[in-house]
């Protein structure tokens, strides 16, 4: 499979890995011949600030941003911020949210209050049906090690953009350090195991 035009934004907090993750998706891209952009935005804070990065893939790309509204795949690696961003996702575009709840700040010292999961849910869904639960740091816990959180999401991810997993191997082999490249590979399959659709 090839796209004209892939636009992915991936979104979450700082400290989960998710500028490396969204590196890593822009080098394979660039792995199978893509032209790819890139683009990021560090919250305030290295860690509990927002963080939003664009990868878009395609024959020829012109800006490292998709417009508001246009996103094919948006990848939240923490709810609220799925809820957050959902505007930026296409209508009936694939959305992966990684279950994992950050509290931020307004609801630590009581003025505001984390939504349940079933409200984020029909929130969501007033855009996409196109919904995938990823347990990423449940599977990362159980493999040893939460920041591995990040490759099994990119696991679930590449279960849909049809490039061989030995190509995404290789480019998170490079990323990573030599003593966690096992690790990634393990997660990295876990993620691609254990979609599921709500």
């Amino acid at each position: 499979m090839r796209y004209d035009k892939l636009d992915m934004l991936f979104v979450g907090v700082g400290g989960q890995g998710i500028l490396t993750a969204s590196d890593i998706v822009a080098e394979v891209g660039l792995a199978v011949g893509y032209d790819v952009k890139k683009s990021e935005v560090h919250g305030f804070a290295q860690r509990g600030g927002v963080v939003e990065s664009h990868v878009r893939w395609g024959r020829e790309v012109a800006a490292p941003v998709a417009e508001k509204g246009t996103v094919d795949i948006l990848v939240a690696f923490e709810m609220l911020e799925a809820a957050r961003w959902i505007e930026w996702l296409k209508p009936s575009g694939w959305l992966i949210v990684n279950r994992q709840q950050i509290v931020p700040m307004s609801v630590s010292v009581g003025d505001a209050r984390y939504p349940e999961e079933e409200e984020i849910l029909d929130y969501l869904r007033t855009r996409t049906e196109e919904i995938t639960l990823v347990e990423g740091l449940a599977v990362a816990e159980r493999l040893g090690k939460a920041q591995l959180a990040n490759t099994v999401v990119l696991g679930a991810l590449s279960t849909r953009l049809g490039i061989d997993p030995s190509v995404w191997l290789t480019v998170i082999a490079r990323r990573v350090p030599p003593k966690y490249v096992e690790a990634n590979r393990e997660a990295f399959w876990e993620g691609r195991a254990i979609l599921q659709p709500v």
